[in-house]
């Protein structure tokens, strides 16, 4: 888990993935978070109709100590919160005009980048950058919206002279994969990291030992599990497709960071192919 603060919305994100007793408790917590901090484990028991160890379970698994931290946890988020009135998740409806729906988008991508900011581990972009740099070979797997985003991922690294290759579809990828060599790093890519087709793909590529990364929604889920390193986003959960369109520029902004600590990090190597790609696509600019 990263740093433990931000708890309302981790809980969000791993609600689904929660016992029973625990989601009940965190769905009272969510649906009431500013009158938790003025309650006790018991009284929060009662009022979520679980028990007092569920709500001490659910603390532990969001990586607390104890209660007292994190009720404390709360009261700062919901200070913060107040702070940034205004700038929370809105869905599109339909009818909205396009004032509306031009604010309302923009806010939602640019809360989706300032949430992934909040469950990103440094460490764990650190440990990324660092298998990255030393891939001989590097494959990116997704599908769907994942799949576009591979794409990105190629085209960015392509230019730093990586070997690379997106996989958008589940025959080319097992394909791939059967191929991989503890040399090569698998970047697989899942908003809920359960998908057939990737976690298919990652049982073969765990058999080759090449390196998983792995970069899905935060909480807890195969592909993550089963990941060398896990890098995670945040999105909102709405209904209309705003929700997968903040997924989406979430895991760009995960490529992003990732290329920029590689060709940073390489900068003295890389900088002739930059220029190289440069040169050769201005050409290509109608005079």
């Amino acid at each position: 888990m990263a740093a433990i603060d931000n708890v309302l919305l981790k809980l969000r994100e791993i609600k689904e993935s929660l016992t029973p007793a625990e989601r009940k408790v965190a769905e009272y917590v969510l649906a009431f978070p500013e009158d938790v901090p003025r309650y006790s484990v018991s009284k929060l028991a009662m009022k979520s109709k679980t028990s007092d160890a569920s709500v001490v379970r659910l603390c532990k698994t969001l990586g607390f100590e104890g209660y007292r931290q994190f009720v404390v946890s709360i009261s700062a988020e919901i200070a913060s919160r107040a702070q940034d009135s205004g700038k929370e998740y809105t869905d599109i409806q339909p009818g909205d005009d396009l004032d509306t729906i031009i604010k309302n988008i923009s806010l939602n991508n640019c809360r989706s980048i300032e949430d992934t900011l909040m469950v990103i581990e440094r460490d764990s972009v650190e440990k990324a950058v660092e298998l990255l740099r030393k891939a001989h070979r590097i494959m990116f797997y997704g599908i769907g919206a994942s799949g576009l985003v591979c794409q990105d991922a190629q085209q960015k690294f392509m230019r730093i002279n990586k070997i690379c290759h997106a996989y958008t579809d589940g025959h080319s990828q097992l394909t791939s994969a059967s191929m991989l060599t503890s040399d090569d790093v698998a970047v697989m890519i899942s908003n809920t990291g359960t998908t057939v087709e990737i976690v298919d793909t990652l049982n073969t590529v765990k058999e080759t030992d090449a390196s998983v990364i792995s970069i899905t929604r935060y909480g807890k889920n195969i592909l993550s599990a089963n990941a060398d390193v896990a890098l995670f986003f945040t999105s909102p959960e709405i209904t209309i497709r705003s929700g997968a369109m903040g997924s989406r520029i979430a895991m760009l902004t995960i490529i992003d960071i990732l290329f920029a600590g590689v060709a940073s990090m390489e900068y003295k190597n890389i900088k002739k192919y930059l220029d190289k790609t440069h040169n050769v696509l201005l050409d290509k600019h109608v005079k």
